[in-house]
């Protein structure tokens, strides 16, 4: 059963289809992932979805358990369950690591904020008193930015390039959290451009220039990697090479 569908959705800006007749259905309690090159639309897909500011004048629908979201903001569509995990985490100046996972878990026990910072290889003892600032690297910002995923038990979550600045080891962390997260029922939806990420999927999208242009089990959509560009039709194509790889 599809939990977010997405129907026929367009999004302009500055008069160019960024996302151009989007149909995608989303089930429930899988991994996704949405795939391509840079410029394809992808986090402007993720923050669509979310409906940050300047990303809500669409047409089409977007559809969660059945009902319109696309007119709801930001914080209504989060109170349904949906959270964004970002590229770049935020910084919060004054703000700790255990009452940043505390605030996103409703106020969960000192316990469980511990159990979610181990989860993401971190020592709470080293970690849970320390400000989420400009003291901590990007990739340390990233795990702790997946442990208040983790607290937050969501129903929907995207993950915009959950692998940016994160090292070889503690890539495995974030692989951890993701079977985590599907395992307490959890849908994933992964923004990425790795092949390593992509291989967590259990289905996968290929966006090319706003549209889809590929979709189905994660195997089929893995010669993307290999070749960087797979055969289509998409309107950007010159008609001389057509029948190539775009």
């Amino acid at each position: 059963m599809g939990i977010l569908e997405v129907k026929n959705l367009t999004l302009s800006l500055n008069g160019k289809n960024i996302l151009d007749r989007l149909n995608i259905d989303f089930w429930e309690g899988h991994i996704h992932a949405v795939v391509g090159p840079n410029g394809a639309g992808k986090s402007t897909f993720a923050y669509t979805l979310m409906g940050l500011k300047g990303y809500t004048d669409i047409t089409g629908d977007i559809l969660f358990n059945g009902k319109s979201i696309k007119k709801l903001t930001i914080n209504e569509r989060a109170k349904l369950g949906m959270t964004l995990g970002w590229q770049e985490p935020a910084r919060f100046e004054g703000l700790t690591v255990e009452n940043f996972i505390k605030a996103a878990g409703n106020g969960r026990t000192e316990i469980y904020i511990e159990e979610a910072l181990l989860k993401m290889g971190l020592n709470p003892s080293d970690y849970a008193k320390r400000a989420v600032d400009k003291t901590l690297s990007g990739g340390e910002r990233k795990k702790i930015e997946m442990a208040s995923i983790i607290a937050m038990n969501p129903r929907f979550v995207l993950l915009d390039e959950p692998d940016s600045g994160i090292d070889v080891s503690s890539l495995e962390n974030i692989f951890s959290a993701l079977s985590y997260l599907k395992k307490n029922g959890s849908t994933v939806v992964l923004i990425t451009h790795s092949l390593a990420v992509l291989n967590q999927a259990e289905h996968a999208f290929l966006l090319c220039g706003g549209q889809i242009v590929d979709k189905g089990e994660t195997h089929k959509i893995r010669p993307y990697f290999e070749d960087k560009c797979m055969p289509c039709l998409h309107k950007n194509v010159p008609d001389t090479i057509i029948e190539e790889d775009c």
